[in-house]
């Protein structure tokens, strides 16, 4: 790795984020989040219950923490909003945050719709990026970002009449709309998107054709069951396996495969018409061609759709029937918590979020507004016993150290270009891009546990580490060294906040172990940048700049940073 701002870096090796280093973080302390009490108010003549102590609004450092688990990252501004609403107030307003341009209205404005863009993916990175870099909502970009990494599609997997950026454009776009909605109805939109359809392969699925021995396509018909809603194995209501005879029981089995993928015949483009010089048709849900859908009883999971049942109805009854199945709220609130907040939820942490699925307090199910804030305000989030508890937190993935960089200092594109591009190649940028997992398995899974580290010893897992080797680790800090100094493209942090902190070497590691790290990088890793960036020269504009860019590098380097608690 290039190495322009002095010895610090030489101590930047792999080992500084090897997944042992989960289990060795120094301890961090900090005020633990300050909790509401509620309670009724009596009749005439009862004694007036005692006037609670007054909310005391989060430190900054809780603030940061807060919004690195429920934002795209956080920035100065963002945390005084948090210190000023406290966390639920925070939630909502973001919850009643209009959605910005969509990626596939950008698109159309930068004119992609030509036809001479039909058969390429251009403009769709930029569109992405922008949304996540930019988009003022940014509890909901980082819902998205989550959900996108569960119910997974992919740009190279849309195949089918071109036009993929608009493929890929409408599904971010459909689970955005959807991030706050319920859980059944984000199923059924998957289930239609004709995103989707391409890339499970069932968009044209047919029915059994007794002469020729074809059989429905039962791609989306496994992953359904085994990504998007219920998993492998009988779950408790914590997560837990529901162990039958001291073993775990399978969730499913081939017939139920078969079963639910005669569900799945008979759907195709709304073509109006049969039209496709334009994408427009990409972002309609599909519809059922009856010719070509399965008119014989369909069985699974204990479920019999009776013969003759139109697609349409035969649709809509398998996903109520998947949707109410008592796995999905285990495994759907885990794998959020994973995505949002720590790697390895307790069981009680799974369990309280997983009853908020089952039930937001109104008799709705799946509502996906009230996990969410379930989530993100557990006493497991917001208290300070993680901060210390070594099996706690999660390792950033990339993409969120890259943009998280990105919002802490407002980085834009001056021509609205955003021509940062695919960022998946390990060795040169971030090995990692959005909407281009390599398979439907996402670009980790959420039960990866490293090989022979102390990790797998303690029976936990690091869905993260997945991506993560000796590659990697310098393949980032390359990238993050080129873009912390001088951008991507036209895409360009502004330091004008840094700028007068930058002579006081101690000033100036504070105040981004606060924005950056939520005051987690711990005592001696806070002394050995302080040291490092103090024996930089310093009181010019040049020197000033070469100080913020080593600063900041080093903190997006060190482990206590890359590991979030």
């Amino acid at each position: 790795m290039s190495n322009s701002i002095g010895t610090p870096l030489d101590g930047v090796t792999p080992e500084t984020s090897s997944p042992n280093n989960i289990l060795q973080l120094m301890p961090v302390t900090l005020g633990a989040a300050a909790l509401a009490a509620c309670g009724g108010g009596g009749g005439s003549g009862e004694t007036p219950p005692p006037t609670p102590p007054p909310l005391v609004p989060p430190t900054a450092e809780q603030a940061a923490r807060f919004l690195n688990q429920a934002s795209m990252g956080p920035t100065r501004e963002q945390i005084a909003r948090v210190q000023s609403l406290g966390y639920r107030g925070w939630l909502e307003e973001q919850f009643a945050l209009p959605r910005a341009t969509s990626r596939w209205d950008w698109l159309v404005q930068k004119g992609f719709d030509a036809a001479t863009y039909r058969n390429s993916e251009a403009g769709f990175d930029a569109a992405a990026w922008r949304k996540l870099i930019a988009s003022p909502d940014t509890l909901r970009q980082r819902v998205t970002l989550a959900l996108s990494e569960i119910f997974v599609a992919a740009i190279d997997g849309f195949i089918g009449s071109g036009w993929r950026s608009f493929s890929a454009a409408a599904y971010l776009d459909m689970l955005e709309a959807n991030a706050f909605g319920t859980y059944r109805n984000l199923l059924q939109v998957i289930s239609t998107s004709a995103a989707m359809g391409e890339y499970l392969t069932f968009r044209g699925n047919v029915r059994y054709n007794a002469a020729t021995g074809a059989l429905p396509d039962e791609n989306y018909a496994r992953e359904i069951m085994q990504l998007f809603s219920i998993g492998l194995y009988q779950l408790n209501l914590d997560g837990t396996p529901a162990l039958s005879g001291g073993k775990a029981q399978e969730t499913y089995a081939q017939d139920d495969i078969a079963g639910l993928a005669r569900v799945f015949t008979g759907w195709d483009y709304d073509l109006a018409g049969g039209d496709t010089s334009t994408p427009e048709f990409k972002r309609r849900p599909m519809v059922q061609i009856a010719g070509r859908h399965e008119t014989g009883a369909k069985a699974f999971l204990g479920l019999t759709i009776p013969a003759g049942t139109d697609g349409v109805a035969s649709l809509n009854q398998a996903l109520d029937f998947i949707a109410t199945h008592a796995n999905v709220a285990p495994f759907i609130s885990r794998q959020l918590i994973q995505r949002l907040v720590c790697s390895n939820p307790s069981p009680g942490y799974v369990a309280r979020v997983a009853a908020v699925f089952n039930d937001n307090g109104s008799k709705v199910r799946g509502d996906l507004k009230a996990v969410v804030t379930a989530i993100l305000l557990d006493d497991d989030a917001r208290g300070a016993a993680g901060l210390t508890d070594p099996a706690f937190g999660k390792l950033r993935e990339p993409m969120l150290r890259f943009i998280g960089w990105a919002r802490a200092y407002n980085a834009n594109s001056a021509s609205d270009a955003w021509a940062i591009g695919d960022t998946t190649d390990a060795g040169t940028r971030l090995g990692q891009s959005p909407l281009r997992s390599p398979t439907v398995f996402n670009y980790f899974r959420p039960g990866y546990v490293p090989p022979n580290t102390a990790i797998g010893t303690a029976g936990l897992v690091a869905p993260e580490f997945q991506i993560t080797n000796e590659s990697t680790v310098v393949g980032y800090l390359n990238y993050m060294q080129t873009a912390v100094s001088r951008g991507v493209g036209d895409v360009v942090a502004d330091y004008t906040s840094l700028v007068a902190l930058a002579d006081n070497a101690a000033s100036l590691v504070d105040e981004l172990n606060v924005v950056l790290a939520a005051g987690e990088l711990g005592a001696s890793t806070l002394t050995t940048l302080k040291t490092a960036i103090a024996a930089m020269p310093g009181g010019t504009d040049a020197a000033r700049n070469n100080r913020i860019y080593a600063a900041l590098l080093l903190v997006l380097a060190s482990p206590e940073y890359l590991v979030q608690k």
